[in-house]
Parts: structure tokens; sequence; C-alpha cells
């Protein structure tokens, strides 16, 4: 049932038609659990929220299928107006953001373009960024782009998504630019010819890349609620000599919220990922494909409105 409730919402996040009316009706239906409004000035005062209870945040205005160069330039001037307003607020926040808002699917030029254009004013205002990684079909394409950047900018770091088979080779292959990675399980629906089927098998994986980041002396942030796998990464680095200011938790807007807190209390650092903006509907459908008993927060916030 598990595994049939993740492939309809995957299924639901992909369609074009419900995320128009989704941004037609707002922040409805229990988004608002895993959102922080629409706007940069809402997204403002959930971080400043936030850093005053000893969180850090990466920051994402949300946005999927942009198909035109006046969307993706609409998107690069929010990446900007973002860094800006992290550095002017003085907030503990870096930006994350996905490629195909940004112009991936229109032209490899237009992507490198506005990338360099978020990436010359976030590092001139001190603003780490992390690309998003998105479906296995842009990948590679998305590493390929990173590996580019990376040559002209520190101040970057990607994700690496343990239900791909090919990610520890990628570990290995961005590791020469001792890469800041997001290790994630992967939110998105892919055939067994690329990633693992089964959730054991994700798992597995997901301690084995975190394990492979750290022995290379790379920074990881460990993107999980799991705490069987938060404790043996913990474990892991005490056993192996491997300081807190190595690795990080990073944890979803509005999920595990008291957990979070209680890693900041033990002395690690967490960062809660922070979305925002009109284009939320692929993104909350993701978050229920990956937690399906995230539906009971939904229903309840419907029950209550």
């Amino acid at each position: 049932m598990e595994r049939v409730l993740r492939d309809g919402f995957i299924f639901l996040s992909q369609n074009k038609t419900l995320n128009g009316l989704a941004k037609r009706y707002g922040l409805k239906f229990g988004a608002g659990r895993f959102v922080a409004g629409d706007s940069l000035e809402a997204s403002k005062r959930a971080i400043q929220d936030l850093n005053s209870k000893g969180l850090c945040v990466t920051m994402d205005h949300l946005g999927e299928f942009i198909s035109t160069v006046a969307e993706a330039e609409m998107m690069t001037q929010e990446c900007i107006r973002a860094v800006e307003m992290i550095a002017e607020e003085k907030l503990d926040s870096q930006l994350s953001l996905k490629l195909t808002s940004l112009g991936l699917d229109i032209s490899d030029e237009l992507i490198r373009s506005n990338m360099e254009r978020i990436l010359t004013r976030a590092k001139e205002v001190g603003v780490f960024v992390t690309i998003d990684m998105e479906d296995e079909p842009r990948c590679e394409k998305t590493i390929q782009l990173f590996e580019e950047l990376r040559q002209s900018f520190d101040n970057i770091g990607t994700v690496i998504q343990s239900y791909l088979y090919r990610s520890e080779d990628d570990i290995k292959r961005v590791g020469r630019f001792e890469t800041n990675l997001r290790i994630v399980k992967g939110a998105y629906k892919e055939p067994a010819t690329v990633a693992f089927p089964e959730k054991e098998d994700v798992d597995h994986n997901y301690i084995k890349l975190v394990k492979l980041q750290l022995s290379l002396g790379n920074y990881a942030a460990v993107a999980t609620h799991d705490d069987a796998m938060i404790e043996q990464i913990i474990r892991y680095a005490k056993d192996n000599g491997i300081g807190n200011d190595k690795f990080e938790f990073q944890m979803l807007y509005g999920i595990r919220v008291e957990r979070q807190l209680e890693l900041v209390k033990l002395g690690y650092k967490v960062r809660v990922y922070v979305p925002y903006g009109r284009d939320w509907y692929g993104y909350f459908m993701r978050r229920l494909a990956e937690r399906p008993a995230n539906v009971a927060f939904v229903l309840k916030g419907m029950v209550k409105g």
C-alpha cells in the first residue's frame, strides 16, 4: 500500500493542470505545513524564527514546469533577490535551487548564464548555493554543469540521491572539488534500470554514500528524518574521529521539529530546508510520496480549516 501511495503522489506531482490550479487557489489543503508561505517576506519570517532556535536554513523558491525564457528570467531574479535578502537581513541561510526552474530544459547557454549570474551575486554577498538534483534523465547534465561552475565558484554544492545506482561514482567524481554534498534518498519515480526499487537497498546505499563522502574528507549534509540513520552517522563519526564541523543534519520544514531541536542541543548543526513560493504543488506531492504518513497531517489541516 505504501508503494501504491508513493507512486500515486509522484504521478500527481507531475500533472501540470493540477499544478496550475494549485497556483490559483494558494496554499490550502495542508501545504502550509511544509511550505513557508508564498512570498520572500514570508520566508524571511520563517527563517528568522528558525534561526532564533539555533537552526540553520537553506531556502528554496519553488518552481517547476518552466518552459519559457521569460519564466526562467523571473526565477533567476527571485534567486538573486533571495541571496541579497539573506545578506541584508543577516540570516543564517543558504540558497537551494532547481535547474529546471532556471532554464535547464530550454538551452545549455541559458542555464549556464542564469547560474553564473546567481552565483556571482551570491559570492559577492557571501551566500552558499546548492543545486538540487532532480529526476535521473537530468542527472548527468546537472553534474556536468556543476563541474563547469565549480571551476569558477567555490560557493556551490549539489545533491546526490541514494536510490540511483550511479551515485557512488558521482560522489567520487565530484569529490576532487572537495564538494559540499547534500545526500538524500530521492523523491522521483525511476525505473529499476537506473534506481534501486527496494527501500531496504536505498537505505543501505544511503549510509554507504554518507560514509564515502566523509571518508573522502568532504563535507556531508545528511538529509534524513530517520533516527536509525542519524544514529549510525553519529556513531561512524565518533568511531573515526570525524568532527561535528564535517557534517550536518538536514530536515524539511515542518517535519520532525522536536527532533531538529534535540540534535541542536546535542551539539550538532541542523539545517532546515525552507521552501516558499506559489509553485508549491509538485514539491508538496513529493513530500507526501516520500512519507505517506504525512497525509494524516494534511487531513487534519483540512478538517480544522
